[in-house]
């Protein structure tokens, strides 16, 4: 009898996690799609033949060379006085 019972118990609790529609599938992807929406300031952009106004070719490509030269250049070093500072434990 108590083999039977558990037997019947494990059965029960296996049968736990079968279903035939996941509680998932309803709203799957949902958030990401949500999310592609809400960054998406024109949908039709892609398709818009006429270039972007706001900053003219030359200003455009000294401000890139601007940026990529800012990973080139060393960081400037600390000032001695704070260094000592904080290593004599005053």
């Amino acid at each position: 009898m108590a083999t039977k019972t558990i037997a019947c118990i494990a059965v029960f609790v296996l049968l736990q996690g079968c279903s035939t529609a996941p509680r998932f599938e309803k709203n799957f992807g949902g958030s990401v799609r949500a999310n592609l929406a809400a960054q998406t300031v024109d949908p039709r952009g892609a398709a818009n033949a006429n270039p972007a106004s706001g900053i003219d070719g030359p200003a455009a490509q000294a401000a890139h060379a601007r940026y990529q030269q800012s990973f080139t250049r060393p960081e400037s070093a600390a000032t001695s006085p704070l260094l000592n500072t904080l290593g004599s434990g005053q």
